[in-house]
């Protein structure tokens, strides 16, 4: 048993002394006022550190319409959404685009319960107090996940655009719907294990599942509505402009017209017609799994999760997967393959530098000023504020918890110096044009290199180091290991 170390509360004496050191220092009385009229933020925010980072980049991808999750936790599916469109816009010639972020999170919610109650019925035998229970069952139906859940999500159901299946107040602001959700399971999880201990078979265990099942439809069907099984879609082509025009060469070349739909003009037509005569895309009673075969240029299984670890208990060049965090019941677990930071940003840039966006996870909220769209330590000088250091770097903060990733965005975007190393990076964030400049982020290098933990990275990109290691037996991590968190 460990030697247990007497205690001391804090004495008057104590109080009076650093209250005396703190009134002693102009610096302080300063700082105090700038925070405590302005807030933290603002008073540690650094002009200098500003004006070291503008919003421009040498290399940058051309998106659409900033996105916006509102007040809900789907920053993942944002984020992977954002990533796709960027393939469908340019594969299709299109002005703008967006997917149903409803549409999958409609699905999530059935599937995370669904795999939360197979996970309540493979720990029968577990109190209620072991770490493994409690873990699967804190939040059973939350918002937040993992691009690996998100791939999961597309291979059963599919994608559909949001004209098809667009926003809805729960979907907006959806903490109503998920609480009473998960009250719901919970009580559901009650049931199951008392049945258990009452000698209840499996097999009848899993009748009282599937009826459970029915009820979480109901409940996701009423806050969301139910999704569409087949849809129509519409979509124009950009106008040709002049350079491709004067080059003789289409800019829907790509064939806009869709593969099962009605071919219209191929040209831009009489101008003064009045009548829009772009190519379009037109498809009638389309199944979301088509949709997604049909006008998605890439495979989301064609993508593989890095991570940038510093752990010493998690070797570098190692596939490890997470046990029960799957959202889709029989489909594999988080995975991810750890790696050295030099390799981290090199598959970076290979992919965003050919032209292809990047999802990522990190930790938002270090060292972030969310209106003026910055992530950088010299521009929220903290340190200053307080006369104090922050010392953590990315290993130990990752140890003690202090910035697991949390919130998934995507790299648009980098500046590279003359050198040819990169300097600062775009990110298209998912919490509307209103924050940051028109909804665009910078990140400075050094933040990327602390606080970015996860990529999403095809695998065309991989080195053979890293493609190598894809092949291995992963090792198996317990839930509550650290190293990274949903992302909301």
């Amino acid at each position: 048993m460990a030697a247990r170390h007497s205690t001391r509360a804090l004495a008057n004496d104590d109080i009076e002394k650093y209250s005396r050191a703190f009134n002693a220092d102009r610096a302080n009385r300063v700082a105090a006022n700038a925070a405590v009229s302005s807030g933290l933020l603002k008073a540690a925010t650094s002009y200098q550190g500003m004006r070291a980072l503008p919003h421009e980049f040498s290399v940058e991808l051309k998106q659409g319409s900033i996105t916006n999750q509102e007040h809900s936790g789907r920053c993942w599916m944002f984020a992977a959404l954002n990533t796709l469109r960027f393939e469908v816009m340019h594969r299709w010639n299109l002005e703008d685009f967006e997917f149903s972020e409803t549409y999958l999170f409609f699905w999530d919610k059935v599937e995370k319960s669904n795999a939360y109650l197979e996970n309540v019925l493979a720990t029968l035998d577990e109190t209620t107090e072991s770490r493994l229970f409690q873990t699967i069952n804190d939040e059973p139906a939350s918002d937040g996940g993992w691009w690996q859940m998100f791939v999961n999500l597309v291979n059963k159901y599919g994608l559909v655009p949001k004209s098809a299946y667009p926003e809805s107040a729960n979907s907006r602001s959806s903490d109503d719907f998920t609480q009473y959700l998960e009250s719901q399971l919970r009580t559901f999880a009650a049931r199951l294990r008392d049945a258990h201990k009452s000698g209840r078979t499996a097999q009848e265990l899993r009748v009282m599942k599937l009826e459970d099942m029915e009820t979480v439809y109901r409940i996701c069907a009423i806050s969301l509505g139910e999704p569409p099984r087949r849809f129509d879609f519409l979509a124009r082509a950009k106008e040709e402009d002049d350079a491709k025009k004067s080059d003789g060469k289409d800019a829907s070349a790509s064939r806009t017209d869709g593969p099962n739909g009605d071919a219209s003009a191929a040209k831009n037509g009489d101008k003064d017609s009045g009548r829009d005569e772009r190519p379009q895309i037109r498809e009638y009673g389309i199944s979301p799994l088509d949709f997604y075969r049909r006008y998605v240029p890439v495979d989301v299984n064609d993508y593989v999760t890095l991570a940038n670890a510093p752990l010493p208990q998690r070797p570098f060049n190692t596939l490890y997967q997470i046990a029960y965090t799957t959202n889709v019941a029989e489909t594999k677990p988080m995975e991810f393959v750890n790696v050295p930071l030099d390799t981290f940003r090199a598959a970076a840039l290979r992919q965003l530098t050919d032209g292809h966006p990047i999802w990522f996870a990190c930790d938002c909220l270090q060292y972030s000023l969310r209106k003026d769209g910055v992530f950088d330590r010299n521009a929220v000088r903290v340190d200053e504020l307080f006369g104090t250091d922050f010392t953590f770097d990315k290993s130990r903060s990752l140890e003690y918890g202090d910035s697991p990733s949390n919130h998934a965005m995507t790299l648009t975007g980098v500046n590279l110096g003359k050198d040819g190393k990169p300097n600062r990076w775009k990110v298209e964030n998912s919490w509307g044009k209103e924050n940051g400049k028109d909804g665009y982020y910078v990140a400075s290098d050094e933040w990327f290199d602390e606080y970015v933990t996860e990529l999403i990275i095809r695998k065309d990109y991989l080195d053979d180091a890293t493609t190598a290691i894809l092949a291995t037996a992963p090792t198996v991590l317990d839930p509550w290991q650290p190293l990274t968190t949903r992302c909301r």
